[in-house]
């Protein structure tokens, strides 16, 4: 049995630090070393929980390219369970931009044709075993939606939605889980939420605003807003690993929440439990430059769950 099958999401991301995420002047600018990443969001939702202790396995494509062959290398060296099929249009990739506070600007290439698909008979065996899905909006996981097994939870993360493009909908249908940015949201963001609620199968739709905390809320309940973390204000004092936090980069830390949420969810703790888990490991996503460049450890998210309480 797995803990959790994540389907979709894996690229490479070349992260460019900026003073400011802005049109400059001129054509060219120097700035600091840039680097590249195994990254996107199925990525970092599958180390995610690998770290916590999650049994846990990743499908998605790759090409036969090198950033393909640096993600095989990546996994091997991370020890996570991937199965891929290869995309004759070659691995994904993003850049992304990043300032002084850490926030992020990216550009996805988004490169697979758009009709390609993880067929039934890859993807069946793999999900068949699984107590939860994570169904990553990529397009290749589309078929899957309405091929989910009986008895598995499913969550999805419909990212930057605008509450309208059909694409991210029918993930947000499918879903018992979905999270959600409110980048895009604006003054929709309670309609988009009880929309997901009242038409879908999901129990729980959960809105994320970065720096600025979020939202969540249940069938038949109301919008509750919960705040971004201060892990130095709320964890050093009992957690010396926290002292020294400040935030330097924000990639990847939506993924960590989703990951230390489920985590949390998976083994039956509460949903103030199950935010404040995503509160923790988001925080800790930001502390390293580069996407997906470091995740928090079971003991150490334990210390800081207990230090909130």
């Amino acid at each position: 049995m797995l803990d959790i099958l994540v389907a979709g999401g894996v690229g490479v991301d070349t992260i460019v630090r900026v003073p400011q995420i802005k049109a400059f002047g001129g054509d060219s600018l120097s700035v600091e070393p840039i680097r590249d990443y195994v990254a996107h969001t199925g990525n970092g939702v599958s180390l995610g929980c690998l770290r916590l202790g999650m049994r846990t396995r990743f499908i998605d494509y790759i090409g036969e390219d090198e950033q393909g062959a640096m993600i095989l290398r990546h996994y091997r060296d991370q020890g996570l369970d991937f199965r891929h099929l290869v995309s004759e249009r070659g691995t994904s990739r993003s850049v992304n931009l990043v300032d002084d506070a850490g926030r992020r600007f990216s550009f996805y290439d988004g490169r697979h044709a758009p009709d390609l698909r993880l067929p039934p008979e890859f993807y069946r065996p793999h999900q068949a075993g699984a107590a939860h899905l994570h169904i990553g909006v990529s397009g290749v996981t589309r078929s899957m939606l309405g091929d989910l097994p009986e008895g598995a939870t499913v969550s999805t993360d419909l990212h930057a939605w605008d509450g309208e493009a059909e694409h991210q909908r029918a993930y947000a249908l499918a879903a018992d889980i979905v999270f959600v940015s409110t980048v895009k949201l604006g003054g929709a963001r309670e309609r988009v939420m009880r929309w997901i609620l009242d038409n879908g199968r999901a129990s729980l739709v959960v809105a994320t605003a970065g720096e600025q905390g979020g939202y969540y809320l249940e069938r038949g309940g109301e919008t509750v807003p919960y705040a971004a973390i201060d892990p130095v204000a709320e964890l050093a004092g009992a957690v010396p690993e926290w002292s020294s936090w400040r935030p330097v980069d924000s990639n990847g830390a939506g993924d960590a929440f989703v990951s230390g949420f489920l985590w949390a969810r998976g083994r039956g703790d509460g949903l103030g439990a199950a935010i404040d888990a995503g509160r923790v490991a988001g925080a800790f996503a930001c502390r390293k430059e580069g996407t997906h460049s470091e995740f928090i450890d079971r003991p150490l998210l334990e210390a800081s769950l207990a230090a909130l309480r």
